[in-house]
């Protein structure tokens, strides 16, 4: 992990100055059909291994970066909320870029895009594997074939998830920033003349869910398999490649931790098992589906399309699926601009 630019808000993972990531626990798909988008049902906890070095493995504590737990075949996905900076954000799922397909190589590319875009990107739940639709993120163990490290690359050594932020270069940043705080003064004078009577978009709520001595054991090492398909659209990037940093400004190394493992390295309870989606969609909750005319959908990767779902791995999903009523799914889209921003004229 770079020095002092990566840091825990909470349950947050701050990179640098610009990047805000939450892990959302949420619904596992059923790996037939298309489907909308599920929840967010409280973020994962997040841990420093740093913090635990007499009870995390050897190697993690080589690797840095932080952990959260997560059971066998949980889903979960990835809020960029409060992110606002330009930023370019590469997701790696075992050293495997969850937007090209291609393996990590720590550089911005755009032939392939291998990184998404924030704040445009408000949120990523799992591989670009189809045309305006994603495959849910997954939680597998290693050593079956069944992540998307395996099958994309052959082997199963690095698991977890890897994030790297580069923000703009210099210049177009202290610009940028400098036009954020003109616009945030002008909007603090006009908000002061008069208040606005509605508030902003926040996105999808997040719901409420209910050491040994010697040196410590191997932990069972997991990895990010593939699940159902849904819609999202993963964007293309509208600026200049000359506009983005050549270097990181952060990036980090996300462990994922079984919840026995959880329980010896931090001594602390993991969360309660995941949420039975049939008693969710019974109970009338809501699923979204979000839309930004604005943005432009990457083509899908092909290393991704060819991802063979977890369940063809630890055997089929036995859950049952309920799909929600059409008055259950919320359309959700862009923020509104800010109260006080200025109107734009045209020809009349």
């Amino acid at each position: 992990m770079t020095a002092n630019a990566t840091r825990i808000d909470g349950d947050t993972l701050v990179l640098g100055d610009g990047v805000r990531v939450r892990f959302m626990r949420t619904l596992r798909l059923p790996e037939t059909g298309t489907h909308r988008l599920p929840p967010g049902l409280g973020s994962f906890p997040l841990r420093r291994v740093e913090d635990y070095p007499d009870t995390v493995p050897g190697p993690w504590r080589a690797k840095g970066g932080v952990m959260l737990p997560v059971y066998l075949r949980e889903a979960m996905w990835l809020s960029f909320a409060g992110s606002p900076e330009p930023t370019a954000l590469q997701v790696g799922v075992g050293k495997v870029c969850a937007v090209s397909g291609e393996r990590w190589t720590g550089k911005l590319s755009r032939r392939p895009q291998n990184y998404v875009v924030l704040p445009r990107q408000p949120w990523l739940d799992g591989i670009n594997s189809g045309q305006g639709t994603v495959r849910q993120f997954v939680a597998v163990p290693l050593g079956m074939g069944a992540t998307v490290e395996g099958q994309v690359t052959g082997e199963e050594t690095v698991g977890g998830l890897q994030l790297q932020a580069f923000p703009l270069r210099p210049k177009l940043r202290a610009a940028w920033r400098e036009e954020q705080r003109r616009l945030a003064e002008e909007r603090a004078r006009r908000l002061a003349a008069s208040p606005p009577s509605f508030g902003g978009y926040g996105g999808p709520p997040p719901m409420a869910m209910a050491a040994p001595a010697g040196p410590p054991p191997a932990a069972a090492a997991m990895g990010i398999g593939a699940g159902g398909t849904m819609r999202q659209e993963v964007y293309r990037d509208d600026r200049a490649s000359r506009d983005r940093s050549d270097t990181p400004e952060a990036r980090v190394f996300v462990h994922l931790v079984t919840p026995p493992e959880w329980r010896r390295i931090t001594g602390e309870e993991p969360p309660p098992s995941p949420a039975d989606r049939a008693a969710y969609t019974r109970a009338g909750l809501p699923w979204y589906d979000y839309d930004d005319p604005d943005g432009t959908d990457l083509a899908p990767s092909d290393a991704l399309a060819d991802v063979k779902p977890v369940g063809e791995w630890l055997g089929d999903d036995l859950d049952p699926w309920t799909p929600p009523a059409p008055w259950q799914v919320e359309p959700v889209g862009p923020p509104p601009p800010p109260p006080g921003a200025p109107v734009a004229d045209g020809d009349w």
